[in-house]
């Protein structure tokens, strides 16, 4: 039997990038998937998901339009059933040096980073208290753990949201509903792709893929691996959790004892 067989999904962020990488994975093991995304034109991987699932459903939306989640939730319930599974993907880089920043644009990453978190949740939360069930997966980031130079707004919405994460797990786990994030360290994505175009950074990106222990950027199917891992009754016994998926980025630094070791 497929692990998510009978579930219905709802994925934030699902056309592109790590968000239709876990569509399409939850898909594969069986789940009915709902996408929500701003960009109605998704990618390989998300047309696969589409043609692979029992059922699907594809809505253009913005995460931070209350109104409109409510009503792709409540269709979802209506359509498909229920609402066993969510995962908020929907995310947006964005940082810089604090004192140059414009308050418009840190309320911009934190109004998708952080309320387009909450207000998924929020409608799922509902439908998940009436079945007495669910499982929730935030994407946060390795950035949601420790400090990045430059990150200013992105630190600061992917920290807030490992805490809700956390407050939620313990807020709703006597209810049914387990909540966990997963925090990806750099992943080759479109949002990767965005960044890393801008000219003057190819030093930069190397010294970063090197702090990866295991030397490489990684892979959105390995971030969608992890996620139906919390997505499953395999983690039955698993809430409140912020899993790194980072190459071991934030296992700690090199020195280059490794090397004197034998060991490079």
């Amino acid at each position: 039997m497929k692990r998510l067989e009978g579930k219905v999904a709802v994925v934030t962020g699902a056309a592109s990038g790590i968000g239709s990488a876990c569509a399409l994975r939850f898909a594969q093991e069986g789940a009915s998937v709902a996408g929500l995304d701003l960009n109605e034109n998704g990618d390989d991987r998300w047309r696969e998901a589409c043609r692979v699932a029992p059922s699907h459903l594809f809505e253009v939306a913005d995460v931070r339009d209350d109104a409109r989640i409510g009503e792709i939730v409540a269709r979802v319930r209506e359509e498909m059933g229920s609402v066993d599974i969510l995962l908020n993907s929907a995310g947006t880089p964005g940082g810089g040096a604090v004192h140059e920043m414009e308050p418009a644009e840190f309320e911009r990453v934190i109004g998708i980073n952080l309320t387009g978190t909450f207000i998924p949740c929020r409608h799922a939360l509902r439908v998940m208290l009436e079945q007495g069930s669910g499982s929730i997966i935030n994407i946060a980031s390795i950035e949601g753990l420790q400090g990045c130079e430059g990150g200013s707004a992105y630190n600061a919405s992917k920290g807030a949201v490992v805490l809700l994460t956390r407050n939620m797990a313990m807020d709703y786990a006597r209810k049914g509903i387990r909540v966990n994030a997963v925090c990806p360290g750099f992943i080759e994505t479109p949002m990767f792709d965005a960044v890393w175009s801008m000219g003057g950074l190819e030093e930069v990106k190397a010294r970063i893929e090197d702090a990866h222990q295991l030397g490489r950027f990684g892979k959105p199917e390995e971030i969608a691996n992890a996620a139906l891992f919390l997505a499953s009754d395999e983690s039955s016994f698993v809430t409140g959790h912020a899993l790194p998926v980072d190459g071991g980025f934030t296992a700690g630094h090199r020195f280059g004892v490794a090397a004197l070791m034998g060991l490079e």
